[in-house]
């Protein structure tokens, strides 16, 4: 199944300049959504929302804490980092990806998702602003969106999490014929 969602592309900063969202091979430039929340304020709202702590990842620059996520239909899920801005602002930087529980999440393509952390924020009635880190200023407006498709691996999602099990109970079981042997 395919995650299809919508990205800014043409915006506006403070003073009027219109800009483009940058698209390269490593996909479409991160936009932030900075909050004046704490940051356990904002744990307890993405918790209500089903979000859990993620357990191992890479962790960002500035990065509060581990990162949340939260399962989507079917091998998708949604991978949120808060990022501390200073002055107790806190920046929320999310992105659609293979799930965890899939081998394929080390390899395969993943987006910045805005429009979904945005919708969410605005439920729980969260002033924000959007900042572009790559021109170091806020967005005042939003023209026109990129429509972003990501398609589900070729090959069928592996569980990871059952293969270790199963090669962890073949290479014990060679383990105790060695031993046996011997």
């Amino acid at each position: 199944m395919e995650f299809r969602t919508v990205y800014p592309k043409t915006i506006s900063l403070l003073g009027g300049k219109r800009t483009k969202i940058s698209v390269d091979k490593n996909g479409v430039e991160q936009l932030s959504i900075v909050v004046k929340k704490s940051v356990e304020e904002l744990l307890k709202i993405f918790s209500n929302e089903g979000f859990t702590h993620v357990k191992f990842e890479h962790k960002q620059p500035f990065q509060i804490g581990h990162g949340l996520s939260l399962k989507l239909k079917k091998p998708w899920e949604m991978h949120i980092r808060l990022l501390d801005m200073k002055k107790g602002l806190v920046a929320i930087q999310a992105e659609v990806e293979v799930s965890r529980d899939y081998l394929q999440h080390l390899f395969c393509q993943r987006t910045p998702v805005f429009y979904e952390i945005e919708m969410l924020l605005k439920k729980h009635q969260v002033e924000y602003k959007i900042w572009n880190e790559k021109i170091k200023k806020y967005v005042h407006a939003v023209f026109d969106n990129y429509k972003i498709q990501l398609k589900t691996p070729n090959f069928p999602v592996f569980a990871w999490k059952p293969m270790v099990f199963v090669i962890g109970t073949i290479g014990s079981l060679y383990l105790l014929k060695y031993i046996l042997t011997v």
